[in-house]
């Protein structure tokens, strides 16, 4: 049924100004529109409209987040934007607050101005896996 159908995802703020400099400035997303109902970016082909509500209380669980090749060169040019990552109970995170799942995944978490958890992501590769399959 949707197999063909874009994702939209949405993401809400209490402040779309600071959302703005924060997904725009600091994240360098591409703001695509801005009207009253929501600020609308470009997330490498998928749209996120970042949404005005009266009243928020952020989740306790990841609302976005982003794939990348390197989750520890993306932490370190978000520390560079004065960001920091998030230190999450029970979970052993490295000096740079990158969790390294015991499958080998990676996942540093942070959040935006109004409080919603965001994550970078790096899933290991089957390349990867088959290396350390045979390294056994």
């Amino acid at each position: 049924m949707l197999d063909d159908a874009r994702f939209v995802g949405f993401i809400p703020v209490r402040d779309v100004a600071a959302a703005r400099r924060f997904y725009e400035g600091t994240l360098g997303l591409r703001v695509v529109a801005d009207t009253p109902f929501a600020l609308v970016v470009d997330a490498h082909g998928t749209t996120v409209r970042v949404t005005p509500v009266p009243e928020l209380t952020a989740p306790p669980f990841t609302t976005a987040g982003w794939s990348v090749p390197d989750v520890a060169a993306a932490v370190r040019a978000l520390a560079a934007r004065g960001v920091e990552c998030l230190r999450v109970d029970g979970l052993e995170q490295d000096a740079l607050g990158v969790w390294t799942a015991p499958g080998g995944d990676q996942v540093a978490w942070f959040h935006d101005p109004d409080g919603n958890t965001l994550s970078f992501s790096r899933a290991r590769s089957s390349d990867e896996l088959g290396a350390a399959a045979r390294r056994r």
